[in-house]
């Protein structure tokens, strides 16, 4: 044999297996970061793709807009209404998006993710849940926008048509313990008046010269009571039996 390794017994049939091992360690290496078929991309050479698409756009904080189609997109609204405490309750309702947990891992997730709700334009509170006390330091006298915006999981805004999802209600907070004055009940309607009816007074006749006679004269007298008259005077006389 030619070869210079034949010459030691056993030699020979050493470099084959050897080869042969190598090459299978290769091929189990190089297969264990990559696809099946061992090129490094998924079947019909297609890559994994991000939930919407990112623009340009950012929040007051500088998180780029994560913009999805219309249709199915995640919506949101908002009611505000005042507690007896001066505080505010608020209440989201939620379309096509699901609260996640804390904890939850910083990606995004199509439907899925928190709440953020500010105050005239100031981050008061990141929700995770539909509900929310809005303390009443937060909103002073005054007339205020209340607004929930929905936001991924790593951090993005979602967005429709290049616009962040959100909704804003406007409310107006007075002084605590304020009430309004009460207003001052309208005097009743004039009645028209109805004259008084007058009872006409009964006039007694003064009692005759011959009645105001008989009443002084003492009963039992005796005569006969005699009534004359002369010059228009009255004379009185008792007239012997």
């Amino acid at each position: 044999m030619t070869d210079a390794c034949s010459t030691l017994p056993g030699m020979s049939w050493t470099r084959r297996p050897l080869a042969a091992l190598a090459v299978c360690v290769l091929l189990l290496t190089g297969s264990a970061g990559c696809g099946p078929d061992g090129t490094g991309e998924h079947p019909n050479g297609e890559s994994p793709s991000p939930v919407g698409r990112l623009l340009d756009d950012t929040d007051e904080n500088g998180r780029h807009y994560r913009e999805v189609d219309g249709e199915g997109a995640p919506e949101v609204g908002i009611e505000v209404q005042p507690e007896p405490d001066d505080s505010w309750d608020v209440r989201l309702t939620v379309r096509n998006f699901r609260f996640s947990p804390a904890g939850t891992r910083a990606e995004a997730v199509a439907g899925r993710g928190l709440a953020h709700l500010y105050v005239d334009g100031v981050l008061v509170a990141r929700l995770r849940t539909p509900g929310h006390r809005l303390a009443a330091r937060l909103v002073p006298r005054g007339t205020h926008h209340v607004t929930a915006r929905l936001y991924a999981d790593d951090g993005t805004v979602w967005a429709v048509d290049g616009r962040p999802v959100e909704s804003t209600a406007d409310i107006t907070a007075s002084d605590p313990g304020w009430e309004p004055e009460p207003t001052a009940p309208e005097p009743p309607a004039a009645q028209p008046s109805v004259p008084e009816k007058t009872v006409p007074q009964k006039t007694v006749p003064e009692p005759s010269v011959w009645e105001r006679a008989v009443r002084t004269v003492p009963a039992g007298a005796a005569g006969v009571l005699a009534l004359t008259r002369r010059h228009g005077s009255p004379e009185y006389g008792h007239e012997a039996s």
